[in-house]
């Protein structure tokens, strides 16, 4: 009897904690924010969102997602509620990685915005002009050329305010110390077709990773880049300013790698920048002026868990959409799809602002 009286008690203890301790998990997943839109599936492996706006008609506006399958990769367009665009995706690529948009470059038939993605099989970059997803780069522009390591991964896209060139500047899976990014100014070669041309080799690298995601600060005009498990580092995005680092934070605060790098604007020179803790489903959040006394000071305000998993990618913008008042939030998420969150919920459950 004594024996089965210790069994029984042990028996109740476990189910008591145990039980506890999975209603403190299923607790902790409830408060994760949730997305109102989770798109339809690509082939086989989501990567990386970039947002489209359609400034003539909002309603229109374009999220593009890549799929970083070897043969069948692509670009896929989504609109607002999710839904593939046949019509302007794109497949039958080779490992498509990472991908941003620009606005207003110059043609000799006037303005366009493109969309570039890095094409990692093929050792590329590839431009497409916008809404169409017309290729305009005459099958890809070669990248890393004579290096070891060439394929590319992440992309970011720096438009000058000084003079409208636009400049692409691509990382890869390995690299040097010094020197890792690879800067190219894109060019129209008058026959509608467009060109890259190396201006600047720059960016500190830990060798503890990669380097895939970069973002820019259009107005603020730099650079950010997650070097990943050491941290954010920060430098000017104009070739001309240099390549001093600026700063290099996060450190510590992630649980294992920093990923996917996005902005959002309150104005020309405040916001925040979200980084991805990739592996513990979370978002941290960084003020993107910098702190009162120090422009490159970024600390910590707050992580966010989200309802991704094991999410490398991301993209934000603050002009309202239909749906998305205040602006939307695009993440990856490793079941093939992305996910779009209204930024009034992330900044309700962050005590963060809205862009008025």
């Amino acid at each position: 009897m004594r024996l089965n009286k210790i069994i029984f008690t042990f028996a109740f203890l476990y189910f008591i904690f145990g039980g506890c301790k999975q209603v403190q998990k299923s607790a902790a997943d409830l408060i994760a924010i949730k997305p109102v839109v989770v798109t339809d599936t690509v082939f086989e492996d989501s990567d990386d969102p970039a947002i489209w706006i359609n400034t003539a008609n909002p309603a229109e506006s374009m999220i593009l997602g890549t799929d970083k399958h070897d043969s069948n990769g692509g670009v896929y367009a989504f609109n607002l509620k999710g839904k593939i665009d046949r019509s302007r995706t794109l497949t039958g690529m080779k490992r498509v990685n990472n991908i941003d948009i620009a606005y207003g470059l110059k043609t000799q038939t006037g303005n366009i915005d493109i969309a570039v993605a890095t094409e990692r099989g093929r050792n590329a970059i590839r431009i497409f002009s916008l809404p169409a997803m017309l290729a305009i780069d005459n099958g890809g522009i070669p990248v890393f050329e004579g290096e070891k390591e060439r394929g590319p991964m992440g992309i970011a896209l720096y438009k000058r305010a000084s003079d409208q060139a636009i400049f692409a500047i691509v990382g890869r899976k390995s690299g040097p110390a010094e020197g890792y990014l690879y800067q190219y100014l894109l060019n129209n070669n008058g026959a509608g077709v467009i060109t890259g041309e190396l201006v600047r080799k720059f960016g500190k690298y830990s060798g503890k990773k990669e380097i895939e995601s970069i973002a820019v600060d259009q107005e603020l005009g730099y650079i950010y880049y997650s070097d990943e498990q050491v941290g954010i580092r920060k430098y000017y995005a104009d070739p001309v300013k240099g390549n001093e680092e600026l700063a290099l934070f996060g450190k510590n605060q992630f649980k294992e790698d920093n990923e996917g790098i996005s902005i959002y604007n309150l104005d020309d020179t405040t916001g925040y920048i979200l980084v991805s803790d990739q592996s513990a489903n979370r978002f941290n959040i960084y003020p993107r002026e910098g702190t009162k006394n120090e422009q490159h000071n970024h600390p910590l305000l707050v992580s966010i868990p989200v309802s991704t998993n094991q999410s490398d990618g991301s993209d934000v913008s603050s002009i309202s959409l239909p749906g998305f008042e205040g602006g939307i939030f695009v993440a990856m998420s490793t079941d093939k799809t992305f996910q779009y969150y209204k930024w009034v919920d992330i900044a309700k459950k962050a005590g963060l602002k809205v862009r008025k």
